[in-house]
């Protein structure tokens, strides 16, 4: 890998120049490109690879052979790397953090499971003092206000109807840092909890819900606009009675998440559900739990205990024992998966993994996309679409050959 160094001024910020690199760009896939990177934001982005004869200011990182992505932003993630983000531990939320950063996610939503709302207001005050560092870019409460018909991995013993004061109760917890909170909108209270987030700036995401087909259209007109994880903890698409799937996948002002894993979803799903939503809809997320990026074995989630299998999580014991939980995977194995197994194109992924879901949470403006003024947040991939490279802010978390 050549390198090279020019002159700079002492007052210039640092500036390194990746290049021959193939970059995802708004506009398309560009063919050796090349971007400036300083001060920790995105400079110049070449759609071609200058001779580096002509002599640019900065150490240059030859790329060639390399797909220079966007980070990934995953805006449903429960823990990683052995941490789990309900635990209201500063530094194991911060193990979860850093764990998911080496696979490429730059950017995260902390996701909590059900409990009693004491204990989810201390997490939201461990959760908001990380969002306020920069180190997160949310909370996502996933319950209580959830249906025990569809409870998933969540206690049913703990779930709650959507009463708004108590959904207040959480959002004052979180002191301004709540993204999103799922809410299955039929129970008691469900449609007015929606309008209070969406007035709130906050996404109501419909989800682990036993809605009617009706019901969901109902919510999406009070304000939700996002469907959590699709098709799973909800009833399944019918020819009589479409339930929320059809409303959700038919509708263009909800986003839908979809754990492109290859357990929780068959990849002819998750085709549908690309074509029927389009590019623009599809947010693809991880719900990982702290076993993501750790052997098989047992570990907590939340309230419970977790086994894990082949790298399959399920819940070991307790009225849920059996149920999926939550997921191992890490953005870049869903990247790799999308391109790979899916047919879907590296725009297409990196719309999903990066652009997408920095839109939904308001962050577009720094996070997302590889352009001009933007936080130098990037993947570097090999052939194999491998993540040889991570950069955050400008800083290597992941420094690829020759860097």
């Amino acid at each position: 890998m050549a390198q090279q160094q020019s002159a700079q001024r002492p007052s210039d910020p640092p500036r390194t120049i990746l290049a021959g690199a193939r970059i995802a760009r708004p506009s398309g896939v560009v063919e050796r490109g090349r971007i400036a990177v300083e001060g920790g934001r995105i400079g110049d982005v070449h759609s071609r690879d200058l001779d580096l004869a002509e002599g640019v200011a900065g150490s240059v990182v030859d790329l060639s052979g390399h797909l220079i992505v966007p980070g990934f932003v995953d805006m449903h993630v429960h823990g990683g790397g052995g941490g789990s983000f309900s635990s209201a531990d500063p530094e194991e939320c911060m193990t979860a953090v850093e764990t998911h950063r080496r696979h490429g996610t730059t950017s995260m939503v902390a996701s909590t499971v059900t409990g009693e709302l004491a204990d989810l207001a201390r997490q939201a005050a461990v959760l908001a003092d990380l969002v306020q560092q920069g180190e997160l870019a949310g909370i996502h409460f996933e319950g209580p206000f959830i249906s025990p018909h569809r409870c998933g991995a969540h206690q049913p013993q703990l779930l709650r109807d959507p009463d708004p004061a108590d959904v207040r109760k959480l959002l004052d917890a979180a002191h301004g840092t709540a993204s999103m909170m799922t809410v299955a909108p039929e129970l008691p209270g469900g449609l007015e909890s929606v309008r209070l987030l969406a007035d709130a700036g906050v996404i109501a995401a419909i989800g682990h819900t036993d809605s009617s087909y009706d019901a969901t259209r109902e919510a999406i007109d009070a304000g939700a606009t996002v469907a959590t994880h699709l098709f799973n903890a909800m009833p399944a698409l019918g020819h009589r009675a479409p339930g929320p799937v059809a409303a959700l996948l038919e509708d263009e002002r909800i986003t839908v998440e979809l754990i492109n894993d290859g357990t929780h979803l068959h990849p002819a799903v998750l085709q549908l559900a690309v074509r029927e939503a389009g590019d623009g809809r599809v947010a693809f997320i991880t719900d990982a739990m702290g076993a993501a990026g750790m052997n098989d074995g047992r570990y907590p989630l939340g309230p419970m205990q977790v086994e894990v299998r082949d790298g399959v999580a399920r819940i070991s014991e307790g009225p849920t024992a059996g149920s999926i939980a939550g997921s191992t995977l890490t953005l870049d194995r869903a990247f790799q998966r999308a391109v790979t197994v899916d047919g879907l194109t590296v725009d297409q992924a990196v719309q999903a993994l990066s652009a997408t879901p920095a839109r939904l949470l308001g962050i577009d403006d720094r996070a997302g996309a590889l352009q001009t003024g933007k936080d130098a947040d990037l993947v570097v991939l090999d052939a194999a679409y491998d993540v040889v490279g991570v950069m955050r802010r400008g800083e290597w978390l992941v420094r690829p050959p020759g860097a």
